[in-house]
């Protein structure tokens, strides 16, 4: 069989997931390992989730809210935004994805720090479109030179706040400076995956630059902190405008039931944040002084 693939397809190399712990157990004959290589919750899920997902088990003949209501209304309300402005991702991958597909095309650009989350240089060249590369500088993102590399090519930008996998945080005064310097109409996706186990007080928080008028996408997830990894329920927080032309293209039912009450609980229960986020603090401390 001989198939027409585009070249910027073709020469992708895939994502090399991390295993599940009962493949790797198998694949080396051993019991009881500790597994750090996905950065899971180490707590599990929120038990209100827990009892929330059981409780929707009986409903799994129907089909999910496509629009995720209940959901969308809860993360609205915590961040202060509107329900508009809120789009559901099966993970905030998924956002990604719909990003590179609204807005990228062959020809375009897109400016990368690298090393970063692997998935943006993958998602970026599904589309055909350019990635710009701008290493990183002392482990740190450089918004300074990101912001220098911008074009009229350039269509978006990618900046993780903290980066993964360096762990340094996108500073407010950098932050500031670097959205002065940039035209308005560049999108701006801040993956904020992390973002509730940061101590640092001088790093910036995006909600903070959230306007109708500025092309700014945050990506958040319920994977680490809230521990729903499994589940694959992310969301971004994005202009109506941008959140409207994601939705046209949004696969219906996206964000599965179980995923939608299991999130909704998840996001109730401050005691079960405040344990996860405490835990790996002490861990991150014992580890520095150790």
């Amino acid at each position: 069989m001989k198939l027409t693939v585009p070249d910027y397809i073709s020469s992708i190399t895939p994502y090399s997931p991390g295993k599940p712990l009962e493949e790797l157990e198998r694949e080396y004959g051993i019991r009881d390992s500790i597994k750090l290589a996905s950065n899971e919750n180490p707590l599990g899920p929120s038990p209100m989730a827990i009892a929330a997902i059981a409780d929707a088990l009986k409903d799994l003949n129907r089909y999910p809210d496509a629009g995720g209501h209940y959901l969308v209304r809860g993360i609205s309300d915590r961040l202060g935004v509107e329900p508009g402005n809120v789009v559901l991702g099966n993970g905030s991958d998924e956002i990604l994805g719909l990003l590179a597909q609204a807005f990228l095309s062959p020809g375009s650009e897109v400016i990368l720090p690298r090393p970063s989350f692997l998935m943006y240089d993958i998602l970026v060249r599904s589309a055909g479109a350019k990635a710009i590369y701008v290493p990183l500088q002392s482990l740190s993102i450089d918004t300074e030179a990101i912001a220098d590399r911008v074009t009229e090519n350039t269509r978006m930008v990618f900046l993780t706040n903290p980066n993964n996998p360096t762990g340094t945080i996108i500073s407010k005064a950098d932050f500031q400076r670097f959205l002065g310097a940039t035209p308005p109409n560049t999108i701006v996706v801040i993956d904020e995956a992390y973002i509730e186990f940061v101590r640092d007080t001088s790093c910036m928080n995006s909600m903070d630059f959230f306007s109708e008028d500025r092309a700014l996408v945050i990506l958040r997830t319920f994977s680490k902190a809230y521990g729903l990894a499994g589940l694959r329920i992310g969301y971004g927080i994005m202009p109506i405008q941008i959140a409207e032309l994601l939705n046209r293209i949004r696969l219906p039912f996206n964000a599965n039931s179980l995923a939608q009450v299991g999130a909704l609980a998840a996001l109730q229960d401050e005691a079960f944040l405040q344990q996860s986020v405490h835990l790996v603090h002490e861990g991150l401390d014992f580890m520095a002084g150790a």
